[in-house]
C-alpha cells in the first residue's frame, strides 16, 4: 500500500507539473523572442530623431556608433537618394548609401522602403528588422537591426532548468507526503493484521489501539475496523466463557449418574467383569473431572504441560480391556509390535481415549465375530498405530473424517475419528483411512510424531494432516 501511494503521488504530480510547466516553458521561449525583437525596434527607433534632422553620412555614422547595436556591428542605415527615384513605390530601394554592416537583401530593403512598414526577414545567423523612417517628403530611409539566433533563445535554457527543478521538487515533496501518509496507513493496517494473527493464535487479550497517540494518524476507516475487531474479540471472549461454563455445568451433571454407577459397581463383588466395570467407572470419573478442570481454566492461565507416555504400554492396557468384549463376541484379535517402549509427546489419558475410539469404532461398525488387529510401527521420528478389521470397510472415507458426519448408528456422535485426528495433528502427525491388506476390511493409520517434522524443501509446508490411502 505504501508503494502504491508513492506511485500514485508521483504519477499525479508529474501530470500536473507537465500540464503547467510545458506551457510556461513555451511562454518563456516566446517571451525571449518578443524581447529580442522589441529591443531591436527600440534600437531602430533611437535613430529616428537623427534621421529626421539630417541625412549627413558623418552625422548618421556618429549616431549609429552611439547605439549598442551599432557599436556591435549589428545595425545599418540605408539612406535615400538626394533626388527621389522616378519609380513606383516598392519597385526599388532608397537608392542612397548604406551606413553600417548590412545583412538584408536589397530587395527586402526596397520593399520596406516602398511599403512604409517594418518587418523582419531571415538572414544568415538570425533575423534582420527593417524599420522605414521618413526623412522628408518623398524620401524614406530604412534602419536595419540584426537579431542573432542566440538573442531569440537567451535565458530559455535557464528557464527550462528552473522549471524542471521546480517539477522535480514538487514530485519529491509529493513523494515525501505520500510516504508519510502511507507509513501511517501501513502501520495501522499492520497493527490490525498482527492483532488478528495473535487472536487466531489464541491470545484473547489482544486489542487494537483505536484512541490516543498511537492511533492518531490512522485513517478513520482503519479506526472503525479496529473498533469492529475489538468488539469481535470481546464477543469471542464472552462466547468462550459461556461455552466453558456450559461444558462445566453439563459435565457436573454427570456426577450424579456416575455416583450411582460407582455404587452399583462396588456391589458387583469379585471377578474380571466386576473389576473391568469398576475400572471403567473410575476412568470415566477421571475424564469428567478433567473436562470440568479444563472448562474452568481461563484462557490466560498457563497451559497444562504435556507429559509423554509409552504407546506400547497404553496399547497393551486398552487392547487387554477390549479383549474381554472381543471374547464375548467371538472376535479374533492380535496385537503386534508392542514389544518395546515407544514414547510419544502425548498425555497418557488422551492417548488411551484415542485408542478406545479406534477400537470402539471396530466394535460399532462391524458385525459380531469380525476379527481385528492392532499393529504398532516405529519409523524415523514417528510412531504409527494400525487398526484393521475384516469388516466391509468404509463406504465413504472422506465423510468419515468430517467432524460430526459419521453414521455409526445408535449411540454414535460422529466425533470419534475427529478426536483421533486432532490428537495426531497436535504432534505434527495425521490420521489416514484405507483398506487393510491383511484382513480386507477397513484400516485406520494413526501417525504420531516424536519430534518436529522438517518442512519439505520444495513446498516449505508439511504434508496433509488427514489423508486417504489404498492398499
Amino acid at each position: 500500500m505504501r508503494w502504491a501511494l508513492i506511485k500514485a503521488a508521483v504519477a499525479g504530480t508529474t501530470m500536473v507539473a507537465l500540464a503547467f510547466l510545458i506551457p510556461l516553458g513555451l511562454m518563456v521561449q516566446q517571451t525571449a523572442r518578443d524581447r529580442a525583437f522589441t529591443a531591436a525596434e527600440r534600437q531602430a527607433a533611437a535613430l529616428g530623431p537623427a534621421l529626421a534632422i539630417t541625412t549627413d553620412q558623418d552625422a548618421i555614422d556618429r549616431a549609429l556608433a552611439s547605439t549598442d547595436a551599432g557599436a556591435q556591428n549589428r545595425m545599418a542605415v540605408h539612406l535615400p537618394a538626394r533626388v527621389p527615384p522616378a519609380v513606383a513605390p516598392g519597385d526599388g530601394g532608397p537608392g542612397g548609401p548604406t551606413i553600417g554592416q548590412a545583412r538584408a537583401a536589397a530587395a527586402d530593403v526596397s520593399t520596406a522602403s516602398g511599403q512604409g512598414r517594418s518587418f523582419t526577414v531571415g538572414v544568415p545567423g538570425g533575423y534582420a528588422l527593417l524599420q522605414p523612417v521618413a526623412v522628408d517628403t518623398g524620401r524614406t530611409a530604412v534602419v536595419e537591426v540584426f537579431v542573432a539566433d542566440g538573442d531569440l533563445t537567451r535565458g530559455v535554457a535557464t528557464a527550462w532548468l528552473v522549471l524542471s527543478a521546480v517539477a522535480l521538487g514538487l514530485v519529491a515533496i509529493s513523494v515525501l507526503v505520500a510516504d508519510r501518509m502511507g507509513t501511517r496507513i501501513v502501520a495501522s493496517a499492520r497493527r490490525l493484521a498482527s492483532a488478528a494473527r495473535s487472536l487466531g493464535a489464541g491470545d484473547l487479550a489482544v486489542r487494537v489501539p483505536v484512541d490516543g497517540r498511537v492511533a492518531a494518524g490512522s485513517p478513520e476507516e482503519l479506526r472503525e475496523a479496529g473498533h469492529a475487531f475489538n468488539t469481535m474479540a470481546d464477543r469471542v471472549v464472552q462466547l468462550l466463557a459461556a461455552e466453558r461454563e456450559l461444558a462445566a455445568d453439563l459435565s457436573h451433571r454427570l456426577r450424579t449418574p456416575l455416583t450411582v454407577l460407582r455404587l452399583n459397581a462396588a456391589s458387583l463383588g469379585e471377578g474380571d467383569a466386576a473389576d473391568a466395570t469398576r475400572h471403567a467407572v473410575a476412568q470415566l470419573e477421571r475424564e469428567v473431572d478433567q473436562i470440568i478442570r479444563s472448562a474452568r481454566r481461563s484462557p490466560g492461565d498457563a497451559p497444562v504441560v504435556a507429559v509423554g507416555c509409552d504407546v506400547t504400554e497404553v496399547l497393551r492396557e486398552r487392547v487387554g480391556f477390549w479383549s474381554a468384549l472381543a471374547e464375548d463376541e467371538g472376535r479374533r484379535w492380535q496385537l503386534a509390535g508392542a514389544d518395546r517402549a515407544l514414547p510419544v509427546p502425548v498425555q497418557r489419558g488422551d492417548l488411551a481415549a484415542v485408542v478406545d475410539a479406534l477400537l470402539g469404532n471396530v466394535f460399532r461398525h462391524t458385525a459380531v465375530g469380525t476379527a481385528f488387529s492392532v499393529d504398532v510401527l516405529a519409523t524415523d521420528g514417528s510412531v504409527i498405530v494400525l487398526v484393521g478389521d475384516a469388516g466391509p470397510g468404509f463406504s465413504d472415507p472422506a465423510a468419515a473424517l468430517k467432524r460430526g458426519e459419521g453414521h455409526g448408528g445408535e449411540g454414535s456422535t460422529g466425533l470419534g475419528l475427529d478426536i483421533v485426528r486432532k490428537l495426531a495433528e497436535s504432534t505434527g502427525g495425521d490420521l489416514a483411512l484405507g483398506r487393510s491388506a491383511v484382513l480386507g476390511g477397513a484400516e485406520l493409520r494413526l501417525r504420531l510424531r516424536t519430534r518436529p517434522e522438517v518442512a519439505s524443501p520444495r513446498t516449505g509446508r508439511r504434508r496433509s494432516r488427514a489423508t486417504l490411502f489404498q492398499k
